[in-house]
């Protein structure tokens, strides 16, 4: 695989290498919020990378939208390499680890499956990164005490982080709901191509039992004497 680059707001910037040379590598800015959806091919396997400080909050949550089975196998690792979380045969997840400083590697396997390749979305959601407590320093500089139409500074800073936070869920709220709609929306168009499909062979073969009767029972009325001369 090439380099894969996206650019929603946040910002989202990932980076895949091959697996024959390095498991998939990607690296998000240190936005609060950022997803992506990709194809996995059948057969193989994506990783990626996602750096985070001491202390912080990495949550994160997955989907199957597309292909056969609707499953996955998934697992997370701690910078010092240990397994964290492992599920096989998976359609979902929701994952939230307290961190500690470095790069947390997390994997979508599909080698499981010779066939059928896998969309998958994902979203993570990171807390306490420490922008935010750097934000109220600065904004601590500009505070003198004193009152400005019956509310401080401080007043302010927490409506704006309020306001902000509820945004936030607001917009992760309606990521997740676009990705069960894009996977009820895959199984019903599954299911309809099957159902076609079906109803074709039951014609056809309804088509050829009544011809066949019909034939069965011409042959029975004929007359197969044989007349003299």
């Amino acid at each position: 695989m090439g380099d894969k680059i996206w650019t929603p707001f946040p910002v989202l910037l990932l980076a895949a290498l091959p697996l024959v040379l390095l498991p998939g590598v990607a690296g998000f800015l240190h936005s609060l919020d950022s997803d992506f959806t990709f194809t996995l091919p059948a057969g193989q396997k994506e990783c990626f990378y996602q750096p985070m400080p001491l202390k912080a909050s990495l949550e994160i949550e997955y989907q199957v939208l597309d292909g056969a089975g609707l499953d996955i196998d998934f697992y997370l690792a701690s910078p010092e390499g240990r397994t964290l979380v492992f599920e096989q045969r998976k359609s979902d997840g929701v994952h939230t680890v307290e961190t500690e400083f470095g790069d947390y590697m997390f994997c979508f396997d599909n080698t499981f499956s010779t066939i059928s390749e896998k969309v998958i979305f994902f979203e993570l959601i990171l807390d306490n990164m420490g922008e935010q407590e750097q934000e109220q320093e600065d904004w601590k500089k500009y505070i003198t005490g004193t009152d400005i139409l019956d509310m401080k500074l401080e007043d302010i800073l927490e409506s704006i982080n309020s306001i902000k936070s509820r945004l936030s869920k607001s917009g992760h709220i309606q990521t997740m709901l676009r990705a069960f709609e894009a996977r009820d929306r895959n199984i019903q168009e599954s299911n309809f191509d099957t159902v076609n499909f079906w109803s074709m062979v039951n014609l056809v073969v309804m088509v050829v039992v009544s011809a066949v009767q019909v034939y069965m029972l011409k042959s029975l009325f004929e007359d197969k004497r044989k007349s003299r001369t």
